[in-house]
């Protein structure tokens, strides 16, 4: 296949395609149906001018019937006053108005037929067109419910997609919310078991507070451990007890007693 034959076929292809999506089936249908009504109105007026000239030449047929008939009196006439002449006259037009009469009687019997054939085709193409214009209408109905059922479709497949979307980002906020309230929980943990250091909770000396009760509590250890050795009850626990000076001084439960009754 040459480069002009591919071109022409490509142009007449996207030229077809172009034509179908341009094409609308219900402005089709009512022009073949305007088309048809067309025809069918030729057809009528063949039909009227048939029966036209039928009636012509039956009205010629009349004439020319009257016009023997009145020679056919003449010649009789001119026999009863002895003109012989005068009749064979009248007999030669009436003979020549009946050759006449005879081919318009014949032409006549052509135009009726021609008439009635007519006829029959109309009512026939008639009754067709009537059967295609109630198709018509039928598929046109169908077309346009289809029509609307596909942009509903379309709509309804647009509004799902949207929807979809709308899933996904509730889901996402969900998904970031858990996150969150789960980093909260895990922070507060570890703010509980003091693996984090809670600021706002805590003021200036708080890490020489927490140095003192480790080692007074390391002193207790190594207090109720040697009196275990020694099988003697062990000492009282020391407490953490504000200095005079504002520092910390480690002391027994009696000395904390003591110190807690002499404030005022």
């Amino acid at each position: 296949m040459g480069i002009w034959q591919r071109m022409s076929l490509i142009f007449r292809s996207k030229a077809n395609k172009a034509l179908d999506r341009a094409e609308d089936p219900r402005e089709t249908l009512d022009y073949s149906y305007q088309r048809q009504l067309d025809l069918l109105s030729k057809v009528r007026r063949g039909v009227a001018d048939v029966a036209t000239s039928r009636k012509r030449v039956e009205l010629q047929i009349s004439q020319l019937e009257q016009q023997s008939a009145k020679l056919q009196d003449q010649a009789q006439k001119a026999l009863t006053l002895d003109r012989e002449d005068l009749a064979r006259e009248a007999l030669t037009r009436k003979s020549g108005l009946t050759t006449q009469i005879n081919d318009l009687k014949a032409q006549h019997a052509q135009l009726q037929a021609e008439e009635e054939k007519l006829t029959l085709a109309q009512q026939r193409l008639q009754a067709k067109v009537e059967a295609f214009r109630t198709r018509k209408e039928t598929i046109k109905a169908t077309y346009t419910a289809a029509e609307a059922q596909t942009r509903i479709n379309e709509a309804m497949s647009g509004i799902g997609d949207e929807l979809g979307d709308v899933g996904q980002a509730i889901q996402r906020a969900e998904d970031k919310t858990a996150q969150m309230q789960a980093r909260a929980g895990a922070i507060d943990e570890l703010i509980a078991s003091g693996a984090l250091e809670d600021v706002s909770a805590h003021g200036q000396g708080d890490d020489i507070a927490r140095e003192l009760e480790a080692m007074s509590s390391q002193a207790d250890v190594e207090a109720e451990l040697a009196a275990l050795k020694s099988g003697s009850a062990p000492p009282p626990p020391q407490a953490i007890l504000p200095g005079e000076d504002g520092g910390d001084i480690v002391a027994t439960e009696a000395q904390k007693d003591a110190a807690e009754g002499t404030q005022p």
